[in-house]
C-alpha cells in the first residue's frame, strides 16, 4: 500500500508516525513533509496549496491513498481534483470544506438544519459591526469570515477593545481577504471542547472527546493561536453529553450535508461550548484539529490505513472505534513572539532526552535542519505528547519531557489540564 499525507505540521508528523506503528509494511511519503515526518517516510516538494501537482504526483507514483491534513488544500478543492483522476482520498470536497472555509456558511447552514449554536450577524462594513456587538452585549466575538489559520477570532469586553477591534478588520486589514466578512456573535460563557469524527457520507465514528487550550498564556491570557495544548479525554463530557452531541450536531450535520447534495466524507470536528444551556457549535473544521490530533492518535487502537481507505470508499462499515484506555496530553513548545511575529533560527537541544522518558512521543510542527541540528523555525516548534493512566499521569510525564527540551527562545503553557484536574475530571 503506498499511502500519500499531506501536509508538514505536527498533526501531519502524528498521523505518519501511527500509520508507521500500525502499518509498518506501508510506503509512506508525506508532501511537503518535515524533519519529523522524514522519521517514518519520504519527503515530497510538493506545496499544499499546489492541489494539481499533488494529484499528478499521486497519479505518476501510483499512491493507493491519501490524506490530508490541513485545511488549505480542501478549501482549494484537492479532493475533488484527486477524484476527478480516480484516486482515492480522504476528506471532504470543496464544496463540502465550506463548513470551514466560510464561518457565515457553516452559520447559515445550522441555523437551517437546527444545530445547535449563538445568534450571529453578518457584517461587511465597521457600522454594522460594532452595532451588532453592541446589541448583543459586551463581551462579544467577532469572526474572520475565511481561513486565518485559528488567529481570526477576536473577544471584545469592553467598548475600547470593541473598537480596536474593529480596526484590525476594517482599517488594518489583518485578515486580508478572509476578514472581508466578519461574523458577529454574542459570547458564550463555558467551556470549550473538541468533538471530532470521521465520516464516509454518512455515518460518524467519533473520537474520544478532547480538549484544546487555545490563548497563548496561562489561564487563557493573551491572543488566540492554533493551539498550546490539548488533552483526550476532555474530562469534562458526560456520556449523556456525548450522545447528545452526536445526535444534535455530528449526525444532523452529515445529514443536513447530504440532504443539500454535499456529503460530506473525512474529519468532522466540532468545536464547542459546554454552556449551560447545553454543547453549542462555536465553529466546524473539516480536518483534525492540532494539537487535539496528536493526544487523540496516540490513543487510537486502529490501523488507520485501513480506516481511511473504508472512510474514502464510502462505507466505514462499523459504528465505532477503539481507544485505549487511560489518557494522554499534547503539549505544544513555540517560540518567543508566536502568534506575533515569532523567533526562529535557535538550536533545539534535548529531543531524543525527552523521547526516552517512559510514555512520552514527541512530534515536529516547526523544524528544519542545519548542520545535522534540528533548528526551531516556526511559530509552534515541537509537540510533547504522553499517554498516562489518567489525565494526571499523563501530564506529569508530557510536562517532564518538555523540561528537557530547551532552546533560547522556547515558550509554552505551564497549566494545561491543571483547571480539569482541579474539578475533578479527567475520565470522560
Amino acid at each position: 500500500m503506498r499511502v500519500l499525507v499531506i501536509g508538514n505540521g505536527g498533526r501531519e508528523h502524528a498521523l505518519c508516525w501511527l500509520i508507521r506503528e500500525r502499518a509498518p509494511g506501508t510506503d509512506l511519503y508525506c508532501a511537503p513533509g518535515s524533519p519529523g515526518t522524514e522519521e517514518c517516510g519520504e519527503s515530497v516538494a510538493i506545496d499544499v496549496a499546489d492541489t494539481l501537482g499533488l494529484a499528478g504526483f499521486a497519479a505518476e507514483r501510483g499512491i493507493d491513498l491519501t490524506v490530508v491534513g490541513p485545511e488549505l488544500p480542501l478549501s482549494l478543492g484537492v479532493v475533488d481534483a484527486f477524484r476527478q483522476r480516480g484516486l482515492r482520498i480522504f476528506g471532504p470536497s470543496r464544496a463540502a470544506a465550506r463548513l470551514e472555509s466560510s464561518k457565515v456558511f457553516a452559520k447559515e447552514f445550522m441555523y437551517r438544519h437546527g444545530v445547535p449554536t449563538s445568534d450571529f450577524v453578518v457584517a461587511d462594513d465597521r457600522e454594522t459591526a460594532g452595532r451588532a456587538a453592541r446589541r448583543f452585549g459586551l463581551p462579544a466575538v467577532l469572526k474572520a469570515d475565511g481561513l486565518a489559520a485559528g488567529k481570526g477570532v477576536l473577544i471584545v469586553s469592553s467598548p475600547e477593545e470593541l473598537e480596536a477591534a474593529l480596526d484590525v478588520f476594517f482599517v488594518d486589514r489583518r485578515f486580508g481577504s478572509a476578514g472581508a466578512r466578519v461574523l458577529v456573535e454574542p459570547f458564550v460563557p463555558g467551556e470549550e471542547v473538541s468533538f471530532i469524527g470521521f465520516c464516509d457520507g454518512r455515518r460518524v465514528l467519533p473520537l474520544a472527546t478532547s480538549k484544546d487550550y487555545k490563548r497563548i498564556g496561562d489561564d487563557d491570557a493573551g491572543p488566540n493561536t492554533g493551539g498550546m495544548g490539548a488533552h483526550s479525554p476532555a474530562g469534562i463530557v458526560s456520556e449523556a453529553q456525548v450522545a447528545d452531541i452526536m445526535n444534535d450536531v455530528m449526525e444532523r450535520t452529515v445529514a443536513g450535508m447530504a440532504a443539500d447534495g454535499t456529503p460530506f466524507s473525512g474529519v468532522l470536528y466540532a468545536g464547542l461550548m459546554m454552556s449551560p444551556d447545553g454543547p453549542q457549535v462555536l465553529e466546524f473544521n473539516v480536518r483534525l484539529g492540532d494539537p487535539e490530533a496528536q493526544a487523540l492518535l496516540l490513543r487510537l487502537e486502529e490501523d488507520p490505513v485501513d480506516l481511511f481507505v473504508a472512510g474514502a470508499e464510502g462505507d466505514f462499515g462499523r459504528s465505532a472505534l477503539a481507544f485505549r484506555a487511560g489518557a494522554s496530553v499534547c503539549l505544544v513548545l513555540a517560540n518567543q513572539g508566536y502568534p506575533g511575529k515569532a523567533a526562529s533560527g535557535d538550536v533545539i537541544e534535548g529531543i531524543e532526552a525527552a523521547r526516552s522518558q517512559e510514555g512520552v512521543v514527541v512530534f515536529h510542527a516547526g523544524t528544519d535542519r542545519r548542520n545535522g541540528e534540528f533548528i526551531a523555525t516556526g511559530g509552534r516548534v515541537l509537540n510533547v505528547c504522553a499517554v498516562g493512566e489518567d489525565l494526571d499521569q499523563a501530564l506529569s510525564r508530557a510536562y517532564e519531557g518538555a523540561d528537557r527540551i530547551n532552546w533560547p527562545a522556547k515558550a509554552m503553557r505551564s497549566d494545561i489540564g491543571r483547571r480539569v484536574l482541579a474539578t475533578g475530571g479527567g475520565l470522560s
